[in-house]
C-alpha cells in the first residue's frame, strides 16, 4: 500500500503528518498545478474588482496637505501580518508569513513554501481647517512581497513598497493686493499649491539564524521616485472669471534615487512548553540623497539646490508574547532621527538646503491576533482576528509649530481562503480610523477611514514526495 509522507509547519512548529492513503505522485503534482493556476486566479479576481477605485485615486496615494513639506508623509511600513495590529512586528516571528518589520525573521520562514503578500489600502477622509471643511478619497498599493527559505538557517524576502508619498491641490485665501488705475477695480489674489510624487522603495533581504536562538537579517532598498511642487498665484479684478490673469507659476522639483540600509535582530526566549517571547531590534542607516533640486520660474531655472535631502538614522525596539498557536500580542518603539535632515528652502537671494523644517519623531505602536484553533478542519476556528493602534508624535515644523501627530486604531480579520486546516494562504481584510491634527492656529485636522485589503499565498512548493 502506498503511503505519503510529508513534512508540515504552523507558525514556526514543524510537524509530521501521514495523507490520505491511495494518493500516488500524479495525484500530487495535479494539486501543485491546480494551487498555481488558483493563485493566478484569485490575483486577477483580487484587482479587477478593486480597479473601480485605482482609477479615481491619485497615483500618490494621498491628499494631505502635510505632505506638501520635505520628502513627503512617511508611509506606514507594515504588511498583511500586522497592518490590522498597529504596524507591530519587530519582535513578530512567524514562519508562514513575511515580516518586513525585521529582516531577521526571515529566518523562521517556512522551507516548504513560496510565500506571496500583496495588499493595498483605500482611503475616505475629511480635512477641516476653521469652518473650510473638504472630503477626500483615495487609494494606494501598499506593498508587493515575496519570501521563501533558501539555505540552512537561511531566509529571502523581496518586494516593493512605497516610503512617501506626495499628493495636494489646495489654495490660499482670496487677498486684496491694491486696484486697477484705469477701471478702478479692485484687484485679488488667490495663490494655488499643487504637488505630486514621493519615493518608492525595491528592497531585498536576508534572515539568517546565526545560533539556536539568535537571528541577523538585512534589507537592502532601492529608492526612487519624482518631487515636484507648484505655486501658481492668479489675480482677478472686479471679482469676475473672465477679468482674471495669472503670473509666473514657481515650479520644484527633482528625479531622486538613492539606497537604504536596513539591519534587525531576534532573540526568541522559550517561557513554558507552550509560550514564547521574541524580542528584536532594528536600525536603519541615515544619509545624503545625492540628486539636486531645481528651482524654475516660468520657463527659466533660477536656482539650484545641491543635494539638499537627507534619509533619517533610525532604530527600534519590540517584544512578541506567542501563546501556542492561538495568540499572539505584540509591542513596538520606533525612534526616527529627522533633525538632523535637511530641505531646500528659499533665502533672500539663494535656494539652499535647510534644517530646522523636521523634530524627531517616536512611535508606539501595539496589537494583538487571536486565532481560536488554527489546526482544526473548523473554518471559523481557523480565522486570526486581530486589533491595534499606534501614535506618532510630530515630525514636522511649520511656521515654527509642530506639526501634527498622527494617531491610528483599527481591527481586521485573516480569512481562510479554502476549508482545508492545511492550506495557509488567507484574504487580509481590515479597517482602520486615522487622525492627523495640530495644536498650532491655523493648522488642518484631517480624518480618514481606511480600509485594507490584501492575499497572502502560501503553497506548498519544495516538498519531496516519498513513495513507498
Amino acid at each position: 500500500m502506498k503511503k505519503t509522507e510529508i513534512m508540515k509547519e504552523t507558525e514556526g512548529d514543524r510537524r509530521r503528518y501521514v495523507a490520505s492513503r491511495g494518493e500516488d505522485r500524479r495525484q500530487h503534482f495535479d494539486v501543485g498545478r491546480a494551487n498555481v493556476l488558483y493563485l493566478l486566479l484569485s490575483s486577477f479576481i483580487f484587482f479587477n474588482l478593486l480597479s473601480p477605485l485605482k482609477v479615481s485615486a491619485q497615483i500618490s496615494g494621498t491628499n494631505s496637505t502635510y505632505s506638501r513639506f520635505g520628502l513627503g508623509l512617511p508611509v506606514e511600513q507594515s504588511n498583511g501580518l500586522n497592518k490590522s495590529m498597529g504596524g507591530a512586528g519587530i519582535g513578530v516571528r512567524i514562519g508562514n508569513r513575511i515580516n518586513s518589520t525585521n529582516p531577521a525573521s526571515y529566518s523562521a520562514i517556512d522551507s516548504l513554501s513560496l510565500i506571496f503578500d500583496v495588499g493595498m489600502t483605500g482611503s475616505f477622509g475629511k480635512m477641516k481647517q476653521g469652518s473650510i471643511q473638504v472630503g477626500t478619497n483615495n487609494a494606494s498599493l501598499d506593498y508587493v512581497h515575496a519570501g521563501m527559505h533558501v539555505g540552512k538557517k537561511l531566509g529571502l524576502a523581496l518586494g516593493v513598497m512605497p516610503y512617501t508619498t506626495i499628493g495636494y491641490d489646495f489654495s490660499s485665501p482670496e487677498q486684496p493686493v491694491g486696484s486697477d488705475h484705469n477701471t478702478t477695480q479692485s484687484i485679488t489674489t488667490t495663490t494655488y499649491y499643487r504637488g505630486s510624487g514621493g519615493l518608492n522603495q525595491a528592497y531585498i533581504g536576508l534572515g539568517w539564524r546565526v545560533f539556536r536562538n539568535i537571528s541577523i537579517g538585512a534589507n537592502v532598498s532601492f529608492l526612487w521616485g519624482q518631487y515636484e511642487h507648484r505655486i501658481s498665484p492668479v489675480f482677478l479684478e472686479g471679482g469676475y472669471d473672465n477679468d482674471k490673469y495669472s503670473s509666473v507659476p514657481k515650479v520644484m522639483n527633482a528625479s531622486l534615487k538613492t539606497y537604504k540600509l536596513d539591519f534587525g535582530l531576534q532573540y526568541p526566549i522559550r517561557l513554558t512548553k507552550q509560550d514564547w517571547l521574541n524580542l528584536g531590534a532594528t536600525a536603519a542607516l541615515g544619509h545624503k540623497i545625492p540628486q539636486d533640486v531645481t528651482l524654475v520660474v516660468g520657463s527659466d531655472t533660477t536656482a539650484t539646490a545641491s543635494s539638499p535631502f537627507d534619509l533619517p538614522y533610525s532604530f527600534g525596539f519590540g517584544a512578541a508574547w506567542q501563546h501556542k498557536n492561538t495568540l499572539l500580542v505584540a509591542a513596538d518603539v520606533r525612534h526616527e532621527f529627522w533633525s538632523n535632515c535637511r530641505v531646500p528652502a528659499e533665502t533672500l537671494d539663494d535656494y539652499v538646503p535647510m534644517k530646522g523644517f523636521y523634530k524627531d519623531m517616536t512611535k508606539i505602536a501595539l496589537g494583538a491576533q487571536w486565532t481560536p484553533d488554527p489546526l482544526v478542519k473548523s473554518y471559523w476556528k481557523r480565522i486570526q482576528y486581530r486589533a491595534g493602534m499606534n501614535f506618532s508624535t510630530p515630525f514636522l515644523k511649520i511656521s515654527n509649530q509642530n506639526g501634527p501627530v498622527e494617531f491610528r486604531m483599527g481591527a481586521g480579520v485573516g480569512l481562510p481562503i479554502t476549508n482545508k486546516k492545511n492550506n495557509r494562504s488567507i484574504v487580509n481584510v481590515g479597517l482602520q480610523w486615522m487622525r492627523r491634527s495640530a495644536s498650532g492656529n491655523g493648522m488642518v485636522k484631517e480624518d480618514y477611514l481606511l480600509i485594507n485589503l490584501g492575499m497572502t499565498f502560501n503553497e506548498r512548493w519544495f516538498v519531496k514526495y516519498k513513495i513507498e
